[in-house]
């Protein structure tokens, strides 16, 4: 055979510094800048939010989103085999974070498809929820544009808005309880299907296919996002909304729950704690400057959150004008805003049809870039594991296309009338929350105490040339585990039960079976240690010793003797020699 035949493929990198620039943004910058930041800044004190906010950017977003990316820089290896060469005593951190990243695949299309959904209606004469004239309407619906303005029509308790009939009784037609099944939604999962077919050939080639795909997906969604913001603000009732937005309510500092909240959001909006910076940053070269890339785009992320918000509470603000009622009874965060309130606002302006498509096309990028870049970080942190069999041609295609199939399948479930319910339990309790705390928490502990922060702290200036502020030093050793702790320890003394629409209350064995999904990657750290311990070969202080050592391959000297190889050979074209 062949001696090429026989080969494995080369890892690969990024074509340029902007594709991987783009392919952060399009990963982090996703719908939480969109439908989650704007409300909970209106929700928690207005512009007083903002300190809170800013002190978990300072203490725990910049921080860990910069050692994120120096670990996968420096180890050029995916989300799991960088753990095994840092830190083999926590690898169970990386395993934690595939777990909560493939939660993410299973549940984050839904919210595309349904995205999707709206789209194609978006291109009707008449906008179906901007009427009471269809199908699925009821006896109780009202289109509320046409209402006494004198008359808040949240007190109408017999009443349903158009809207919210759509969302409910043709998008969903959900049912009383998750007990209750149903039929699948054929239409919605038919939009499913197109939304794994984009995802598949968006990843497929790797960085080659993803460094294009970004050029378009991260980028296009800032200009729907300007094109919405000049709207919002021309419509009448702008301004109200803008002031309820960033009205600043001091007392709320003062309530635990504000900061629970806001660090909450950074965890989720930064994308940290699941290896997705790992793996997207090992894709550099070894002598990229990740630190001054980090800072601009930790910066571009907040900035996106902020002016959003400005986006969406200007058109609520014209929504309130338009019903007469205070804009709290308008304000909605997640798939209310998304596809009951924000579609309601703009059935109301001029050229309803128009705003409508600009609105889900930016929500359906938004969250495509960041739904394929968390497969991406999947597929590479498994065949990392595996380079000499995964690496081979035609294998990594195969196994993305298994990875697909199994999330879709996995999903079915969700699109059935009880999916609404099914869809937010693995949100609240696998996707989010606790689950990234206490693997933020993990890996701030032993990178910054096992590995060591001067060691982390040489690597950048080794890798970039620049000397970090030595105030990053202080928060890998004690600012962001103690603000993260502190934040997790408020999250359990204000633990509230989930419920769906303030109403329904799940059963018992639904929130058994959240916590167990909660759970399942945080106990993967403890497990994982405990079994490396267990297993490993001489006595107990031996064993510790061994696994909280990096790997002999991880020496500044190696790292940078192998970088400067690497790019020789690529330099003589013999890329072949430098794979797996």
């Amino acid at each position: 055979m062949d001696r090429l035949d026989k080969r494995v493929e080369e890892r690969g990198h990024w074509g340029s510094k902007v594709e991987f620039l783009l392919a952060v943004v399009g990963n982090v910058v996703g719908l939480g800048n969109v439908w989650r930041f704007p409300y909970l800044c209106y929700k928690n004190g207005g512009g007083a939010f903002l300190v809170p906010y800013l002190v978990f950017v300072v203490t725990c977003a910049v921080p860990l989103f910069l050692l994120e990316t120096t670990v996968g820089q420096y180890t050029q290896e995916g989300g799991i085999t960088s753990w095994r060469k840092l830190c083999p005593l926590v690898e169970g951190i990386g395993y934690g974070g595939q777990l909560i990243l493939l939660y993410n695949s299973v549940t984050y299309p839904l919210i595309l498809a349904w995205a999707l959904f709206y789209l194609v209606f978006s291109f009707s004469s008449e906008l179906p929820w901007a009427s009471c004239n269809n199908d699925w309407n009821t006896d109780h619906c009202v289109y509320f544009s046409t209402q006494n303005k004198t008359v808040a029509w949240t007190n109408q308790t017999n009443t349903t808005s158009a809207a919210t009939e759509f969302w409910q009784r043709r998008v969903l037609s959900i049912s009383g309880g998750i007990e209750e099944i149903g039929s699948i939604r054929w239409d919605v999962m038919l939009c499913l299907i197109v939304v794994w077919i984009i995802c598949y050939f968006c990843v497929w080639k790797g960085v080659r296919s993803t460094g294009k795909v970004v050029y378009f997906t991260a980028t296009f969604p800032y200009v729907t996002l300007v094109i919405l913001l000049i709207r919002g603000l021309t419509l009448p009732g702008a301004l109200q909304g803008v002031v309820y937005y960033l009205l600043p309510d001091p007392s709320r500092l003062t309530d635990p729950q504000v900061w629970m909240e806001a660090g909450a959001q950074i965890l989720f909006s930064y994308s940290l704690g699941v290896g997705s910076l790992t793996v997207l940053g090992s894709y550099n070269p070894y002598n990229n400057n990740c630190y001054k890339d980090c800072l601009w785009l930790c910066l571009l992320n907040s900035g996106t959150s902020i002016v959003a918000g400005f986006a969406v509470f200007s058109v609520l603000g014209f929504m309130a004008h338009e019903q007469g009622v205070p804009i709290a009874e308008v304000a909605e965060s997640g798939p209310g805003l998304a596809f009951i309130a924000y579609p309601q606002a703009v059935a109301m302006m001029p050229l309803p049809q128009l705003w409508s498509i600009c609105f889900f096309v930016m929500l359906i990028l938004l969250g495509l870039d960041t739904q394929f870049v968390a497969m991406e970080v999947v597929m590479t942190s498994i065949i990392d594991m595996f380079p000499t069999v995964m690496r081979r041609p035609g294998r990594r295609e195969l196994f993305l296309l298994l990875f697909c199939l199994t999330c879709f399948f996995s999903q079915l479930i969700m699109v059935t009338e009880a999916g609404m319910y099914v869809f937010q339990l693995f949100d609240y309790f696998a996707c989010n929350g606790v689950s990234v705390l206490f693997l933020c928490v993990f890996e701030s502990l032993a990178l910054g105490w096992i590995f060591g922060a001067e060691r982390l702290y040489a690597i950048i200036k080794d890798m970039t040339g620049v000397h970090a502020n030595p105030f990053f030093k202080i928060c890998w050793l004690y600012l962001t585990p103690l603000v993260l702790l502190g934040c997790l320890v408020c999250s359990f003394v204000k633990y509230q039960p989930l419920t769906f629409n303030r109403w329904y209350v799940y059963p018992a064995w639904a929130y058994v079976l959240g916590w167990v999904l909660a759970l399942s990657s945080i106990l993967l750290v403890p497990g994982w240690t405990l079994y490396k311990l267990a297993t490993g070969t001489g006595n107990f202080r031996q064993r510790l010793h061994h696994l909280c050592q990096p790997a002999a391959d991880c020496s500044l000297t190696q790292k940078r003797e192998g970088a400067e190889l690497r790019e020789h050979l690529r330099g003589e074209g013999l890329h072949w020699l430098t794979s797996g």
